[in-house]
């Protein structure tokens, strides 16, 4: 027992001497080999930081959990094993905290509560004026259904942004990757750095990755990394390849092997991504062109019958039915057939500058921006409903329609300005030039209302992007000038001086001098003199290129100056290729997206307009025949080009059952604005992935662009056809 105590108490003195030894030299190292003075102990702030990055990147979806605990929870839904594993799918990708029964428990809710509310409706309806309301039932019905349509697919859509924009990171995180083990051979050190320098929500994943370490759910980072991984193989086998193969140079021990695995992983990334894109780009150029055809040039051509079908059918379809079908349902469609079109978008590229970091971002979240675009708009909207209060002042205050004649216009004299004719089913119009005219102004108010907000939200941002771009693309070269300094022994506090005075009247010149000046006037080190709160460099250049180069340099200098030149001349060569393969890709979608755009702000506009302009000619054209009938009735017997009497192509194409000009205007300018929504829409996220700033900034150009274009050659066709209307009726001998 003697014995035994002795060798216990020694093995403890061995113990305790081991454990002195690996602290001592444990801290040594890890403050020589430390990243960011932020770094705290492994997992020590990982569970607030995971909670607030969480709480940032899923506010817009906090509403849609509610909605599923509340409502969904409700009806106790049972799916079927395919369908929950695949919501479950859906939801995990996206980090929501809710189960797959309650998210479509709140698609049936929602699909039950409408379709009791439209039977509650329309028999009060029934009840109230004894007839039922069939159009207003079906739809609501078709409402339910699309309600129903959305809100299951819900969990598939965000899982789609959610990917959309992770995968627009996923070169970065590479990148950072590879320029930190190059280095630093630790998978473990080279993924945090990457998740502390990408941005939400890849940033998130990738903490998530240390999360599922810290709770217990795995072992080992590389463990976690895996799982992780196991989510992208279907989407983006190149990013699984790639961070496999850098796990993989763990495991060289040869130097060169391992840098040579390090470089290829990047390479198999971007030729990963690219080949995808070049795929992508030949697929859907068939359907984006059908959409074009079946959704706009189609739709529209339909519009010019309308007017004389609506005669025809003696008044079966109204203007109501038009505006459900152009307005509703037709724009349902294209959503869908552009939402599958999307599904199919490979990730990896797009746009992956974070909005939320930037200083302007609370301008362009500010509300008020659309309540100066409305203050703007209002006169406008005024003009355009103004037809509609004729009526209304008429009988209040006395107002009469009166015709071109009485306001002593010789042209068409004899038609009313505002054009509302007594019926059978009571006062239908308006038919008038005039409210046609002002109904323009209806479209191009909503037009400019989003176009003018979208652009006091987005202009100071798109400027500042456009100065980063313009920034880190000069910001490359400058790196490798600072490696080259580097690589020639000169030390870090010296070479930023050096640099600046080369890079003389360059933008990137600025930054060098910032920092020189902190480091020879107010003595900071380098890191104080980039990242100081006050003083620091990086706070005038708000680059996530420039903050992340500037890391990686602080951190591969404390090993060495050939090391921190290294790194920078990598990271040079790194952004270089990264540029090539994204102008490669730009060029592969360029012909895709400006033939849209000019189909969107050029064609669709025009074609919409001259088919305004021939309603009014077909409507002044009845007009005029029913007005020479009814001061010559003989005119009526006499035959109109072979085709019958007058007075019978007039009762077969009563104006009164026809669809007013007004109206059929207003529904196609609303059309094209919700066109121009879904299209460019659909096109940013082609070109750029999941970026709303783009999205807006593109709207607002687009919508401004053919609306205005639409609002020109709509006045012009409508003046020039209505005057050759009133030239070709004018020289109908005999009938006057």
């Amino acid at each position: 027992m003697v014995k035994k105590s002795r060798e216990s108490k020694k093995s403890r003195e061995t113990r305790k001497t081991s454990e002195e030894i690996l602290s001592k030299f444990g801290a040594r190292i890890e403050r020589a080999i430390r990243t960011e003075s932020s770094w705290k102990g492994a997992g020590e702030d990982y569970s607030a930081e995971y909670l607030k990055f969480k709480k940032e990147a899923l506010r817009t979806y906090s509403g849609y959990e509610k909605a599923c605990k509340r409502l969904g929870a409700i009806i106790k839904l049972k799916l079927g094993e395919k369908a929950e594993e695949k919501v479950a799918k859906a939801l995990a990708t996206a980090h929501l905290e809710i189960e797959p029964r309650e998210a479509s428990g709140l698609a049936l809710f929602a699909l039950l509560f409408s379709f009791i509310i439209t039977i509650m409706l329309s028999a009060s309806i029934y009840l109230i004026t004894n007839t039922f309301p069939l159009l207003i039932f079906f739809l609501l019905i078709f409402v339910s259904f699309f309600l129903y349509y959305y809100l299951n697919g819900m969990p598939q859509r965000i899982e789609q942004r959610w990917r959309l924009k992770a995968s627009s990171q996923m070169v970065p995180c590479i990148l950072y990757i590879v320029i930190y083990m190059r280095h630093t051979s630790n998978l473990e050190r080279a993924v945090r750095f990457a998740s502390q320098h990408l941005q939400p929500p890849l940033s998130l994943d990738l903490k998530k990755v240390f999360w599922d370490v810290e709770t217990g759910h795995y072992s080992t980072i590389k463990e976690s990394l895996d799982a992780y991984l196991e989510t992208w193989r279907e989407y983006n086998l190149e990013f699984v390849e790639a961070l496999h193969l850098i796990e993989s140079s763990l495991y060289e021990p040869a130097e060169s092997r391992r840098l040579q695995i390090l470089e290829k992983s990047l390479e198999v990334m971007l030729d990963g991504i690219y080949e995808k894109m070049l795929h992508y780009t030949h697929d859907i150029r068939a359907p984006i062109t059908n959409i074009y055809m079946l959704g706009i040039v189609l739709p529209t051509l339909g519009l010019a019958l309308l007017p004389l079908a609506s005669t025809l059918l003696q008044g079966a379809i109204n203007w109501v039915h038009v505006m459900l079908l152009f307005n509703i349902i037709i724009p349902f469609f294209v959503f869908y057939m552009t939402s599958q079109i999307l599904v199919k978008r490979p990730g990896g590229f797009g746009e992956t500058h974070l909005l939320e970091r930037n200083p302007d971002y609370a301008n362009f979240k500010d509300k008020r921006h659309y309540v100066k675009a409305f203050m703007i708009v209002l006169p406008l909207f005024i003009l355009g409903i103004l037809p509609l209060l004729v009526p209304s002042l008429g009988s209040y205050m006395g107002i009469q329609d009166i015709t071109f004649g009485e306001l002593g216009s010789p042209f068409l004299q004899e038609q009313y300005i505002f054009g509302f004719i007594d019926s059978d089913a009571g006062l239908v119009g308006p038919f008038g030039l005039v409210s046609l005219l002002l109904s323009l102004f209806i479209p191009l108010s909503i037009a400019l209302f989003f176009s003018l907000a979208y652009k006091f939200k987005t202009q100071k941002l798109i400027d500042s992007r456009k100065t980063t771009t313009k920034l880190e693309k000069q910001f490359s070269s400058s790196l490798f000038q600072l490696g080259n300094r580097l690589g020639d022994n000169v030390p870090a506090e010296m070479a930023f001086g050096r640099v600046a005075q080369s890079l003389r009247g360059t933008p990137t010149a600025g930054f060098f001098s910032i920092v020189n000046a902190n480091i020879q006037q107010a003595g900071m080190s380098v890191r104080e003199a980039i990242f100081n709160k006050s003083r620091g460099a990086i706070n005038y250049y708000p680059s996530d290129l420039i903050r992340t180069s500037m890391e990686i340099l602080i951190e591969s200098v404390k090993k060495g100056l050939q090391v921190g030149a290294r790194a920078l001349m990598s990271i040079s060569q790194y952004v270089k290729n990264i540029h090539k393969v994204n102008e490669r890709l730009k060029d592969l979608l360029a012909d895709i997206i400006s033939e849209m755009k000019s189909n969107m702000s050029f064609l669709a506009p025009l074609l919409s307009a001259i088919v305004v302009g021939l309603s009014s000619m077909i409507t002044l054209i009845l007009g005029k025949l029913e007005y020479m009938i009814n001061i010559n009735p003989a005119a009526g017997q006499q035959s109109f080009g072979g085709i019958g009497s007058v007075g019978m192509i007039t009762q077969m194409f009563d104006v009164t059952k026809m669809i007013p000009p007004y109206w059929l205007q207003v529904i196609i300018g609303i059309y094209l604005i919700e066109i121009i929504f879904i299209l460019t829409s659909t096109l940013v996220t082609i070109e750029s992935g999941a970026d709303k700033l783009t999205d807006k900034a593109e709207k607002s150009k687009l919508l401004s662009r053919a609306m205005g274009l639409y609002f020109i050659t709509a006045l012009i066709a409508i003046l020039a056809l209505a005057g050759l209307a009133a030239v070709a009726i004018g020289n109908m001998g005999g009938l006057g």
